[in-house]
C-alpha cells in the first residue's frame, strides 16, 4: 500500500493532437510499465484502447493508468483535446493535484489549451506547462514562450530547455550554466528561482540580500510556489522519441505537491463548507470522475478520485444524500483498458469499481460521515443536435438503453424526448461528437439509426384582441350534444409562465361551472398544437365572456369542441404569428476572421453586442442569432477559421419571426399539419 504522500496525480490537458497520449505512452515506457512503446499511428498506446479512438487517432474519453518511479506512485489521467469531447478532460480536473498543460510546438496555443487554462486557475490547481514535438522544424521557441507569458502571465519560467542538438534538455533548477539555442540556461534559472521565492516572504529577503538559496530549500519552496501560482514551469519533450521525459518525472517526484502536501477539499452543503485533508484515518471520501464500459463486455467502471479516509472492499460505501449502501467489491488499479486488484485505496489514490451500476460522474461517495459536493468546473452546454430514428423496426427500446451507456460516459452527451416535436433529439459539442456516439452504437451495440436536422421549436402567438364564437350542435337520433361558446383573446407578456392565462368571466349562468374545465381543455388542445402550423402557442390570455347550454344535451364532450372551436375562431382573426427561439452565441477566433464572422452573422439576422480581446490575437464575439440561423454552425465555422474557432450557445429568449420567414416555415410545417390532420 502507497503512502499518501508517495502519490503524484496528474491531469494531461491540452488541445487535440499536442501529443498527451504520446507522452502518457513515453512515461509507462521509460518507468518500466510497459515494454514496448505504442504509437497513435499504429493504434497500439494503452491509454487509446477503444475502437473509435483507434481510427479517429485521438483520445475521446479520459483514461487513466499508473506507473513507479523513485519510490512515487504516479497516476496519469490523459484526457481528450479536441472541442467535441472537452466533457471527460473537465470532470478530471477535480481528480489530479497537478494540471499538466501540453502544448504542441508547431502549432503554438490552440483554442482548447486557453480554456483549461482558465478551468485549472479557477480550480486553483498548480499546473505545469510542456511544451511538446521539440523536434519539429521551423519552430521559434523564443517566440513561443514570449507567446506563452504573454498570455498565461509571466510566472510561466522554463525548468529545462533544448540543447542545441534538440536530443536533449538542459535543467534550469538546479544548474545556472549551460548553452542553448532558446535562451542563456543562467537567465532561465534565475527567473525561475525569483519565481520560486515570490512564495516565501523570508527567503525573498535573503535572495534580495545576496545570499544563495541551496536547492533543497527551493526544492522545500517550489511546491509551495506551484500552489500559489507564482510559477508555473514550463518543460520540453519529444515524447515520440522519449526526449525530456526522465526530466518530467524528476520534477514531478521532487517538485509537485502530494495529496498529503495539497489544499484541503472542500466540501460545500448548503451554507456548510467541510474541509478533507488526504489522511487515510478521516472519514472516506471520494469523486466519481469517470465512467465508462468494456467494450467487450458491457461491464461498467466507475473511477474515483479518494479526498480522505480508506476503502475496503467491504466498506459499506454510499452515494451522495443516499442512504442505501453500496458494496464496492474488488478495488482495482486502471492501466487504461486493463485493471490490476489491489487490497485497498488510500487517500489520495485514484481506483476504480467494476459492476457498482448505481454510481455517476459527479457523485459523492462516502462512509457516512460527510455530506455535500466538491467543486467541479462547469461543463459547456451541448448545443449541436440530431434526430435520431431507428433504422430497423422494433429497436426504439434498445436505442434507449444504449444512449443510458453513452450519456453515463460522456457527461456533454444528451439525449431528450421533445414533447413539442416528438423527436428524440441527441444533443453533443458538435457534429463530431455526435457522429462518434452513433459510431459507438453500432461498434458497441449493434444498432443502427438514421439522422436528420431536428426541427426547431418554433411556437405560435397572436399580436392582436379578438372576439371568437363556436356553437356545437350535433343530434344522432338518441342524446344530442350541445354547447356553445364565446371567448376574448388577447396577447399576454412575452414569455408567460404558464403560457395561458385563463380567466372564467360567465356571469347569470348562462354556462354552468361544471363545464368550465371541458372548455378549458378544448383550449388547450390548441394551445398544444397551434392553429399556423401545429406549434405549441405562448403568451395568450383568455377570457370567456358567454355562451348557451342545453339541460340535457349539454356534456363535457361538447363544451370541449365549443371551447376549442371558439378559441381557434378567435386566433384567426387576432393576427397569430409565430416566435422564435434566439440564443446567446460566443464565437471565439482569430482576430483576422472578426470580420467575416461579423458579416455572416449580421447575414443570419444576428446581432452583435460585444467584444473581447483574448492573448494571443485572439477575438471573443458575442451575439445574439436566432437558433435555426446556427443549429449546424460547426461546420461552417470550422472552415472560416481553419479549425481555429469554437462557440457555445445558450437559449436567451423567443421573439416574433420575420413575416417573410414566416410564409417559408407555415408553407413547410403548416402542409405536415393538414396531413397529419387528415
Amino acid at each position: 500500500m502507497t503512502a499518501t504522500g508517495d502519490i503524484r496525480n496528474l491531469v494531461l490537458l491540452g488541445h487535440g493532437g499536442s501529443g498527451k497520449t504520446s507522452i502518457t505512452e513515453a512515461i509507462l515506457h521509460t518507468t518500466g510499465a510497459i515494454s514496448r512503446l505504442g504509437s497513435v499511428d499504429d493504434k497500439t498506446t494503452v491509454s487509446d484502447y477503444y475502437d473509435e479512438e483507434k481510427e479517429h487517432q485521438h483520445s475521446i474519453l479520459a483514461s487513466i493508468v499508473h506507473t513507479q518511479y523513485s519510490g512515487k506512485l504516479i497516476n496519469v489521467i490523459d484526457t481528450p483535446g479536441y472541442p467535441d469531447f472537452i466533457g471527460p478532460a473537465v470532470v478530471s480536473i477535480p481528480a489530479a493535484e497537478t494540471a499538466i498543460l501540453v502544448i504542441g510546438a508547431p502549432s503554438g496555443i490552440e483554442t482548447n489549451t486557453r480554456k483549461f487554462f482558465h478551468l485549472t486557475s479557477e480550480a486553483k490547481k498548480p499546473r505545469v506547462i510542456i511544451i511538446n514535438k521539440m523536434d519539429a522544424e521551423n519552430v521559434e521557441f523564443p517566440e513561443l514562450i514570449a507567446t506563452i507569458q504573454e498570455t498565461f502571465g509571466s510566472q510561466c519560467r522554463c525548468a529545462n530547455l533544448p540543447a542545441a542538438d534538440r536530443n536533449s534538455v538542459l535543467d534550469c533548477i538546479e544548474n545556472s550554466s549551460g548553452a542553448s539555442p532558446v535562451m542563456s540556461v543562467a537567465d532561465a534559472h534565475t527567473q525561475l528561482i525569483e519565481s520560486v521565492i515570490e512564495a516565501d516572504d523570508a527567503l525573498m529577503e535573503r535572495y534580495l540580500g545576496g545570499e544563495e538559496i541551496p536547492p533543497d530549500q527551493i526544492a522545500t519552496v517550489f511546491v509551495k510556489a506551484l500552489k500559489a501560482g507564482t510559477l508555473i514551469p514550463i518543460v520540453f519533450t519529444d515524447a515520440r522519441n522519449e526526449i525530456g521525459i526522465k526530466e518530467l518525472l524528476n520534477l514531478v517526484v521532487k517538485y509537485t505537491p502530494s495529496p498529503a502536501e495539497a489544499e484541503p477539499v472542500k466540501l460545500v452543503n448548503g451554507e456548510n463548507v467541510t474541509e478533507l485533508k488526504a489522511e487515510p484515518g478521516a472519514p472516506l471520501a471520494g469523486l466519481v470522475f469517470r465512467v465508462a464500459f468494456d467494450p467487450r463486455s458491457n461491464m461498467k467502471y466507475a473511477s474515483i478520485r479518494l479526498y480522505s479516509g480508506t476503502l475496503k472492499s467491504d466498506t459499506n460505501l454510499m452515494r451522495n444524500e443516499e442512504k442505501k449502501g453500496i458494496r464496492p467489491g474488488h478495488i482495482l488499479k486502471p492501466q487504461g483498458g486493463n485493471t490490476d486488484e489491489i487490497d485497498v485505496g488510500v487517500a489520495g489514490d485514484i481506483v476504480t469499481l467494476a459492476k457498482v451500476e448505481e454510481l455517476r460522474i459527479g457523485d459523492l461517495v462516502h462512509d457516512g460521515r460527510v455530506s455535500g459536493r466538491p467543486a467541479v468546473p462547469p461543463l459547456p452546454e451541448p448545443m449541436f443536435a440530431l434526430a435520431l430514428e431507428p433504422a430497423t423496426r422494433g429497436d426504439e427500446q434498445k436505442i434507449g438503453g444504449a444512449l443510458d451507456r453513452l450519456r453515463e460516459e460522456d457527461p456533454c452527451f444528451h439525449t431528450t424526448r421533445d414533447t413539442q416535436t416528438k423527436e428524440l433529439v441527441a444533443q453533443g459539442l458538435g457534429d463530431m461528437h455526435l457522429r462518434v456516439m452513433i459510431e459507438k452504437m453500432q461498434n458497441r451495440f449493434k444498432l443502427s439509426v438514421n439522422t436528420k436536422e431536428p426541427k426547431i421549436p418554433y411556437k405560435e402567438t397572436i399580436t392582436g384582441k379578438a372576439e371568437g364564437h363556436y356553437r356545437h350542435k350535433k343530434q344522432t337520433g338518441g342524446a344530442g350534444q350541445f354547447g356553445e361558446v364565446y371567448l376574448n383573446v388577447e396577447p399576454a407578456e412575452r414569455g408567460s409562465d404558464p403560457p395561458l392565462q385563463f380567466s372564467w368571466d360567465i356571469y347569470g349562468g348562462t354556462i354552468p361551472g361544471q363545464f368550465e374545465p371541458a372548455v378549458l381543455k378544448g383550449i388547450n388542445d390548441v394551445m398544444q398544437s397551434g392553429p399556423i402550423a401545429g406549434f405549441p402557442m405562448q403568451d395568450v390570455k383568455v377570457s370567456i365572456t358567454d355562451g348557451k347550454y342545453h339541460p340535457v344535451d349539454s356534456k363535457e364532450v361538447a363544451f370541449r369542441a365549443a371551447g376549442k372551436g371558439a378559441f381557434i375562431d378567435a386566433v384567426k382573426k387576432a393576427k397569430a404569428a409565430l416566435l422564435e427561439p434566439i440564443v446567446n452565441i460566443e464565437i471565439t477566433i482569430p482576430a483576422e476572421n472578426v470580420g467575416d464572422i461579423a458579416g455572416d452573422l449580421s447575414s443570419k439576422r444576428g446581432r452583435v453586442v460585444g467584444q473581447e480581446m483574448l492573448p494571443g490575437n485572439f477575438i471573443i464575439i458575442k451575439a445574439q442569432v436566432p437558433l435555426a440561423e446556427v443549429a449546424q454552425y460547426t461546420s461552417q465555422l470550422k472552415s472560416v477559421t481553419g479549425g481555429r474557432g469554437s462557440y457555445s450557445m445558450t437559449l436567451s429568449h423567443y421573439e416574433p419571426v420575420p413575416p417573410n420567414v414566416q410564409q417559408q416555415i407555415v408553407a413547410l410545417y403548416g402542409k405536415k399539419k393538414e396531413e397529419e390532420e387528415e
